[in-house]
């Protein structure tokens, strides 16, 4: 039977903060990953952020299963 976790993950984006200056904006992003243990799930958003050559700051800020039972496609 498939887990599954809510990944949450802060990152970082530069906006235009007028005046000719840039403003850090924290954006909080949600994934649903398939994965055993919650550790796994952290570290596969991890590895999909560094595969996708993601070039902005961001931190994994929280990680919880998930209540939903199956993915139906």
């Amino acid at each position: 039977m498939a887990k599954y976790f809510e990944v949450t993950v802060t990152v970082q984006h530069e906006v235009d903060g007028g005046k000719g200056g840039t403003k850090i904006k924290k954006v909080r992003e949600s994934y649903l990953v398939d994965a055993m243990t919650v550790t796994e799930a952290e570290a596969r958003v991890v590895k999909e952020f560094e595969s996708a050559g993601v070039s902005l700051e961001y931190e994994v800020s929280a990680a919880r299963e998930s209540k939903i039972l199956q993915v139906i496609a």
